[in-house]
C-alpha cells in the first residue's frame, strides 16, 4: 500500500501564488558538516581567526549549503512531497548576504509560471525563490524550473 501523497500536483499551484517554507536556524554543526561533505575548507567557512580579519567578522555558511536546507523546507513545506519528478534549471543565482551560525532561514516561493509538456502525466512549474533570514532579509534568490506530476486524468 503507498503512503498518501501530500505534494502539490502542476493543477494545483496557482500563479502569482507565494509559498512559506518552514524555519530553521544554521549551525556551526552545519557548516562543518558540509566542509566535511563536500571537501570545501575555504577559510571563510572554518577559520575563526582568519575571519576576524574579514568583512564578516566570523566563519559564514556556504552559499550551496544554505540551499539545500531550504530544499530540505521546501519538502518540509508538503509541496514535494511525492509529487516532484525533478530540478530542472536554476537561472540567477545570487548571494546577496552571508548566512552565520545562528541565522534562522526560510523561503518564499513565488509561482512564476506554469507549463504543460508534451507528456500529458508532468508539467513545469517555474518559481522565484527567495531565501529570507530572521530579520526578513533575503539573503538569496534564483528562479527555478521543476518538474511536478500531473494528476490522472
Amino acid at each position: 500500500m503507498n503512503a498518501p501523497v501530500r505534494g502539490k500536483y502542476w493543477e494545483d499551484f496557482e500563479v502569482g501564488e507565494v509559498i512559506h517554507t518552514p524555519k530553521r536556524t544554521v549551525t556551526s554543526t552545519d557548516i562543518v558538516n558540509f566542509a566535511c561533505l563536500t571537501g570545501d575548507f575555504n577559510e571563510v567557512h572554518t577559520n575563526w581567526e582568519y575571519c576576524k580579519e574579514t568583512q564578516f567578522g566570523e566563519p559564514i555558511a556556504h552559499g550551496p549549503l544554505v540551499y539545500s536546507i531550504v530544499g530540505g523546507l521546501q519538502y518540509a513545506a508538503g509541496i514535494n512531497d511525492g509529487t516532484l519528478i525533478a530540478l530542472l534549471e536554476i537561472n540567477g543565482w545570487r548571494m546577496l548576504k552571508p548566512v552565520f551560525h545562528g541565522d534562522t532561514i526560510h523561503a518564499e516561493l513565488t509561482v512564476t509560471a506554469k507549463n504543460e509538456t508534451s507528456k500529458p502525466d508532468k508539467g513545469v512549474v517555474e518559481m522565484k525563490r527567495e531565501f529570507k533570514n530572521q530579520k526578513g532579509e533575503t539573503v538569496q534568490q534564483m528562479e527555478v524550473k521543476m518538474l511536478y506530476k500531473r494528476r490522472q486524468a
